[in-house]
């Protein structure tokens, strides 16, 4: 259940979003009768919050113009959420080039809390682990960030000095469809109209982005970070799988995200059971193979591999260690093995 001094904070941001608001408003939001919610303006009152009553039909509450509230007046919950967000944030290798940016701002806010709520949030903060260590990610720059997200939110074209990974630097215009964040690495994708095709960028290789005149309408429907994920399935690799795996899209997805393999619907493999899952057609590329033959042994899903071959001996090779392993019978107790 919410405490009062959360309700009053809840009605104090109520009231900042502006406007009238009406008692019955006021008290179905806050979850108390109307006589509650008198209290809680009057507790606003003794702390100096201009809060006025708006008599008649249509009367309530609303803050005197050009009241603003103090800053960093945060309830528990939205401090730990702020703090929880600027360290996952840093851990994901999603921030700026001025990489100390979250810890200041942390900083800051830890430094004007109450020492009640201080000490309690920062026993979260210590006591937190995470499944993965920071990443080492290149960071886009934060005047880059902001370019590309003004020109993706109002469809203007930007140009870009961007330099790709082997080094090649170039300068070209983007009509950018969004940005996505994707394992620690900032993208933008959206056309290039020079060459007529879309294209995906990494914000840490451009150096600078600036608006042109103009505005471009994206594709409808398009889902800028189903885009990149699938750009990435689709990338050039040295090797081009192509398997046919009897399940479902979920089931495949587990093991074979749709950053790196595509799936389509397969005809049925011949001698199928037509009450069971039909056969789709999954499609990846590769720099090597290796890791293939235990991610569908992990699948545990029918399979057929229609190329590369040598994709179908490392399968086998699998198998056999497997097997070998299984039929070794442990020594009994109390034997020495040389």
């Amino acid at each position: 259940m919410a405490r009062p001094t959360h309700r009053v904070l809840t009605l104090l941001e109520l009231l900042q979003s502006g406007g009238i608001r009406t008692m019955a408003e006021l008290a179905d939001r806050l979850g108390v009768d109307e006589r509650t919610v008198r209290r809680y303006v009057d507790h606003l009152v003794d702390l100096d919050v201009p809060v006025e009553s708006v008599r008649g039909r249509y009367g309530g509450y609303r803050l005197a113009p050009g009241y603003r509230m103090p800053p960093l007046m945060l309830s528990d919950d939205e401090a730990l959420a702020v703090l929880l967000g600027l360290v996952a944030g840093r851990r994901a290798g999603l921030t700026t080039t001025t990489d100390t940016a979250s810890e200041t701002a942390a900083a800051k806010i830890r430094r004007v809390l109450p020492e009640r709520l201080a000490h309690r949030l920062g026993t979260v903060l210590e006591s937190l682990a995470f499944t993965a260590p920071p990443g080492e990610f290149a960071a886009p720059d934060t005047a880059v960030l902001l370019s590309v997200a003004d020109a993706v939110r109002h469809r203007r074209p930007i140009s870009v000095r961007y330099t790709a990974a082997d080094g090649r630097r170039s300068e070209r215009t983007l009509h950018p469809y969004g940005l996505v964040a994707h394992s620690g690495r900032w993208y933008v994708t959206g056309a290039d109209p020079a060459i007529g095709e879309d294209r995906t960028f990494r914000l840490d290789r451009i150096a600078d982005a600036r608006t042109l005149p103009g505005s471009f309408e994206p594709p409808a429907g398009l889902d800028p970070a189903q885009h990149v994920l699938s750009g990435f399935a689709k990338a050039r690799y040295r090797h081009e799988v192509v398997l046919r795996i009897q399940g479902t899209v979920e089931q495949i997805r587990v093991r074979l995200p749709a950053g790196v393999a595509t799936v389509e619907e397969s005809p049925s493999e011949e001698g199928a059971d037509p009450e069971t899952e039909g056969w789709l057609r999954v499609e990846l590329r590769a720099e090597r193979l290796d890791w293939l033959p235990p991610v569908l042994a992990s699948l545990d899903r029918p399979f057929v591999i229609e190329r590369p071959d040598e994709l179908r001996g490392l399968v086998a090779a699998l198998a056999d260690r497997l097997a070998a392993s299984a039929r070794r019978v442990p020594p009994a107790p109390g034997t020495v093995v040389a």
